[in-house]
């Protein structure tokens, strides 16, 4: 009976077959789109939003926000949480990585999959019929923006001796050698981005070419050429504008940044474009980076990323409200100190009012959640006292539902925050830097003092009880200062402005990469011999060496891509991580 039933059902099967011919064997199978399908204007338009959708799509390596390479192994901030959750980055934060760590396969295999992206869609426009020449021009100039921009952010983390895989390959497992730098070949593309995309966008979250040229100022500083960034930095910086045609300007509240309700503003060169909507699109790069549990907090998870003790310190003025440039803020009494049931701030010491802004401390409005409360440390033995600030939603948004602790599966917080990839004060300080760096001193302390009058406005100052919560001191620096007339000193000013300015954004580790390996390695060796006074666990911690300005190619990828015919292997490790 059952053979019987078996020879029908093949009968059946072959009588459906000669039917339908061979046109059964080409059908796209369901859940799939193929490329024909996609072969015109609306297609296009999809495959551009699923490139720029790469930059939301990631996990906690693979952020574009880098709060672990670059905040966490800059120094600004530690794991957090406790020991055992997420340990894998243990020995990231006591620099004692392994091509092993997992967070570098996320990093990894983000870019390719930005990449491919990308090279899909220049593969299918050249056909597309139905698109006018210059929308098409404006998608392309897109396209290598995202593309430049990816493989940027490979470059930051593993250098530029990574494969280039473009749309001239269809592959789809291409087996290309990391024997190549690849940083013209990102120019080139961030080069065609400039030369086809236009001033202003009709929706704001599309690059412009301003935002183009801001990226490859940054590229050309990442890759030290400050000669050829200098002139782009200027001309972004007096003439640029965003996308829906907001001059750039620095905003006169710093919380407009990290803001909501006030997304896309003037300061905002480049935003990634969150969202609360049913796909819960709320930054899950950054889903571990909130206070941990307790009542009436923001998130509720994890209580990562936590901010240094030799950050917070960086901030102590001297009497004249400026930054202490000769390190002297790691000696003496600390911004804060461990106090029942946490810690409380130090009053006796002047600070700059960004301590406040980019670091939560107790003792302090933390934005409008009123002070924090102990549960917010997950494991101060493990973390510290301090907690994250800039990119953590405020209360108003949780009530306007731009916000929540529930995002990604029900546990993990998120907002509608966008946050700057790109943004003007950025721009500005690295332009600090090329003048500082050609010996024009005081046009370069004048760019350092605009972001300082700025952070000393009063919207900037934050209040308890009607008046400032800490000791807030901050002024410009005055022209009689050492930093006008001697270079060294003037360097050493612009690089505590980035430092101050862009706390806690990610960005910390690549400067001091492209200030040079020994640079890096005795900065780091200070923080970890300060941090030691603090928290225990860095007596494990080792010193990162100079050679080491990047971070090692994923073992797992080594493997999968393998040997080529003659036995070489596809990806070799740098020499400093073999």
């Amino acid at each position: 009976m059952k053979q019987k039933y078996i020879a029908l059902l093949a009968c059946a099967s072959l009588l459906t077959l000669g039917a339908c011919g061979e046109d059964f064997l080409y059908k796209a199978p369901q859940g799939a789109i193929d490329k024909e399908a996609l072969t015109n204007a609306n297609g296009v338009d999809l495959l551009v939003t699923n490139a720029y959708a790469n930059l939301t799509e990631n996990g906690w390596g693979a952020s574009v926000f880098n709060w672990t390479f670059g905040g966490m192994y800059g120094g600004d901030a530690n794991k957090g949480s406790d020991g055992n959750d997420q340990s894998i980055l243990n020995t990231m934060e006591m620099y004692n990585m392994l091509p092993s760590n997992g967070y570098l396969n996320e990093k990894w295999e983000w870019v390719y999959k930005g990449a491919k992206r990308v090279n899909n869609t220049l593969q299918i426009i050249p056909a597309v019929t139905d698109m006018p020449e210059n929308v098409k021009n404006t998608r392309v100039g897109e396209l290598k923006f995202l593309r430049a921009l990816f493989y940027f952010e490979g470059i930051k983390v593993f250098g530029p001796m990574i494969p280039w895989v473009d749309e001239t390959i269809e592959e789809n497992n291409p087996l290309v050698h990391n024997d190549k730098d690849i940083y013209q070949n990102v120019l080139t593309d961030i080069d065609d981005a400039i030369s086809k995309l236009p001033e202003t966008q009709d929706m704001v979250g599309r690059v412009n070419i301003w935002a183009a040229k801001a990226l490859k100022a940054k590229i050309l500083m990442q890759k030290g050429d400050m000669a050829s960034a200098k002139p782009i930095l200027k001309e972004v910086i007096e003439s640029g504008k965003t996308s829906n045609g907001l001059a750039y300007g620095l905003e006169n509240d710093m919380n407009a940044n990290f803001d909501s309700f006030r997304d896309n503003g003037k300061e905002s060169i480049f935003a990634i474009q969150f969202s609360v909507d049913a796909n819960d699109n709320g930054n899950s790069g950054m889903s571990l980076c909130y206070p941990h549990g307790g009542s009436g907090n923001p998130g509720g998870c994890c209580g990562f990323y936590q901010p240094s003790s030799e950050l917070a310190n960086s901030f102590k003025v001297d009497a004249n409200g400026l930054p202490l440039l000769d390190n002297s803020y790691r000696a003496g009494k600390p911004v804060s100190y461990r106090n029942s049931p946490i810690a409380l701030n130090n009053d006796e010491i002047a600070v700059d009012p960004r301590l406040d802004f980019a670091i939560g401390r107790f003792g302090i409005p933390y934005k409008d959640w009123g002070t924090p409360k102990n549960g917010w440390v997950r494991d101060a033995a493990n973390g510290g006292i301090y907690l994250p600030k800039k990119h953590v939603y405020s209360k108003a948004e949780e009530d306007a539902g731009l916000a929540s602790g529930g995002f990604s599966g029900g546990w993990a917080p998120g907002s509608a925050m966008n946050l700057q990839y790109l943004s003007l004060r950025d721009c500005i300080l690295m332009y600090a830097e090329c003048l500082a760096n050609d010996g024009q001193l005081a046009e370069a302390m004048s760019q350092v003092n605009k972001i300082r009058v700025r952070a000393g406005l009063d919207v900037n100052i934050i209040k308890k009880d009607g008046k400032p919560a800490a000791n807030y001191k901050i002024a410009e620096y005055p022209s009689s200062h050492a930093a006008f007339s001697d270079k060294n000193t003037c360097i050493k000013a612009v690089r505590m402005e980035r430092k101050l300015e862009l706390a806690m954004e990610g960005q910390r580790w690549f400067d001091l990469q492209r200030w040079g390996g020994d640079y890096m390695a005795k900065t780091l060796k200070e923080y970890v011999d300060f941090e030691k006074g603090y928290l225990a666990k860095f007596s494990t911690a080792s010193y990162l060496p100079a050679a080491k300005v990047m971070f090692p190619i994923p073992d797992q990828q080594i493997s999968t891509m393998g040997n080529d015919e003659s036995g070489q292997p596809y990806l070799v490790q740098p020499a400093p991580w073999k």
